[in-house]
């Protein structure tokens, strides 16, 4: 437990800098929590992007395979700006720390509800969620050792906080983070 305590002592601190701290949690917003991981001293940026899509599927349950196409087994599909983030977690420190930081800093915000999450085996293939989800082959990793949760958010309206976690060896841990902001309909 101290460890562990000690292993995620930079992080907190990293969040501490940026002034993102357990008191004035509720202020930042999603955006801010994941742009904050980009200058933590222990994770390389290895891609980000901000675009613009349509129908883009966000899973609300696990994938499997039915008539031999994977298909999530709940799902729902946002039109709008698609905010993506991927780290390699270094130094020693695990996918799993990080995430497990992350997501108790994204359900502190103000607004925050879990929508789905899973662990290991029961999130599905991990090649499929690397290829298939996030179309970044980099994120294959072991399926014992994946974890993904959605958080959902009133402000900025319903926007979504998909994060995704993986380990391929001891030494290769990856985070992805998505930002979905839905764009408001037109008239």
């Amino acid at each position: 437990k101290a460890l562990f305590i000690f292993l995620l002592l930079p992080f907190t601190s990293a969040f501490a800098q940026e002034g993102v701290v357990e008191s004035a949690a509720s202020e930042a917003g999603p955006q801010q929590v994941l742009e904050t991981l980009n200058s933590y001293p222990h994770v390389l940026v290895i891609g980000a992007s901000d675009t613009e899509v349509v129908d883009h599927e966000v899973g609300l349950g696990a994938l499997q395979k039915v008539r031999g196409a994977w298909r999530f087994k709940e799902s729902e599909r946002i039109s709008g700006r698609l905010q993506r983030f991927t780290w390699q977690v270094t130094d020693g420190f695990s996918s799993e720390e990080l995430f497990e930081e992350l997501s108790g800093k994204l359900a502190a915000l103000n607004g925050a509800e879990l929508l789905f999450s899973c662990q290991g085996r029961a999130c599905g293939h991990g090649s499929q969620w690397a290829n298939r989800v996030f179309s970044q082959k980099i994120l294959y990793g072991r399926d014992d050792l994946q974890r993904y949760s959605v958080y959902g958010f009133a402000e900025p309206e319903l926007s979504r906080v998909v994060i995704y976690a993986s380990s391929r060896t001891s030494e290769r841990h990856y985070l992805q983070a998505d930002l979905i902001e839905p764009r408001a309909p037109s008239d």
